[in-house]
């Protein structure tokens, strides 16, 4: 599993957590965001993974 996956598996956990717990969910949610814009543009531009 490479690092970005890992980050996305990561942020999507404390998403989870957040979402269910109402802990720092605003943070958590733009972290979020972030990451799967990461993860499409490394997608349309067709990098290999890290």
């Amino acid at each position: 599993m490479g690092l970005i996956w890992t980050i996305v598996a990561i942020l999507l956990i404390l998403w989870l957590l957040g979402l269910l717990l109402g802990l720092a969910g605003g943070l958590i949610h733009i972290l979020l965001v972030i990451a799967i814009i990461v993860v499409l543009i490394r997608i349309i531009q067709g990098r290999k993974p890290l």
